[in-house]
């Protein structure tokens, strides 16, 4: 699961963001790298960042999380897009998180409402002492049926926050569609996954995932057999319907044999090439292809020269613009 960024007695963590203009090495040595040339060669693309406090709220029993964002088009003021953020609760307990909350904006920023609870989104209850969640979720939107898609993992709490691993799919994939014409959350749904033994734990947490053209979905996940080790990596092909996500198929199984495996993977297109960046304790990975399935070797990421990125046991994710490819990621600092 993810770091939290805030500890028990509720300090905080400092961290140093960087966005990398272009794509850093994608991959920086052998048949790959004639095959992905870097992408940063040519003139640097130009950015402005701005930062907006979107919502601030202090408390000693929960400090607000994974906020994440997906524009739906047409149905902001002035036929712009609307933008729905979801976010939850981190609480007093390590990965421990309430039910999901959302925010929305019809301006682009300006005004916000919310933090907003949705009640079929909230915990539910598997026994007295086992609570079901869903956290590291991840929202899109899905045109072809013209629902909004949230994409996190179930987990089971025990009666102190403690997850709770010891049943197949104590940890699985969620989803939830929003439908904007009537403003509803439909409740939890979970994926219909092959192979128990293979797929014991399965976690598309922290990700980010496509929709094809052709409205099929590439979801990528990291997972854990039931004999247990080191996570592996993998990106699911899945149909949506506008109410049930069925797996189709799954790609490539990447695994690294070192500390937790290979996990968080987010996905992005580029210029016609599928880009795939993956956490792992020591260092972020990297790796590309041409349909969304199968993968190069995974590579350490590195800039132009070689020198290792510095990101550490941190997740990694993609900014698309039409005219490059960005890379934001937590890196080395201070101590």
């Amino acid at each position: 699961m993810t770091d939290v960024c805030c500890n028990h007695d509720r300090r905080f963590l400092a961290t140093l963001c960087v966005i990398a203009t272009g794509l850093i090495s994608a991959c920086a040595d052998g048949p790959a790298a004639e095959e992905s040339p870097s992408l940063g060669s040519g003139e640097p693309l130009a950015f402005d960042v701005k930062l907006d406090v979107v919502h601030r709220e202090l408390s000693s029993q929960f400090c607000w999380f994974h906020p994440r964002v997906a524009a739906i088009p047409g149905i902001g003021q002035g036929g712009g897009p609307a933008v729905v953020m979801t976010l939850q609760k981190h609480l007093t307990v390590s990965d421990h998180y309430s039910g999901m909350y959302f925010m929305r904006t019809d301006d682009l920023g300006k005004n916000w409402s919310g933090p907003t609870a949705v009640p079929e989104l909230d915990w539910r209850k598997e026994s007295d002492d086992v609570t079901i969640a869903v956290c590291d979720i991840t929202p899109g939107w899905h045109a072809p049926t013209g629902k909004l898609l949230a994409i996190g993992i179930k987990l089971r709490y025990g009666k102190n926050g403690e997850q709770l691993e010891d049943t197949p799919r104590s940890l699985e994939c969620a989803y939830a569609a929003f439908d904007p014409k009537t403003n509803h959350w439909a409740p939890w749904r979970m994926l219909d996954m092959p192979d128990t033994d293979k797929f014991f734990l399965v976690c598309p947490g922290c990700v980010q995932w496509l929709v094809k053209p052709d409205g099929r979905l590439l979801v990528p996940t990291y997972y854990r057999p039931a004999k247990g080790g080191p996570y592996s990596t993998t990106v699911l092909e899945c149909e949506f319907d506008g109410t049930t996500m069925k797996y189709l198929r799954h790609g490539d199984e990447i695994a690294l044999d070192n500390a937790r495996g290979v996990y968080e993977p987010s996905l992005c297109s580029f210029a016609g090439k599928y880009y795939l960046t993956i956490r792992n304790d020591n260092r972020g990975y990297v790796t590309t292809s041409d349909d969304g399935l199968h993968y190069r070797p995974i590579q350490p990421w590195t800039f132009d020269d070689g020198s290792d990125l510095g990101s550490y046991n941190t997740q990694q994710h993609w900014l698309t613009h039409s005219d490059g490819l960005f890379l934001s990621y937590t890196r080395r600092g201070y101590n």
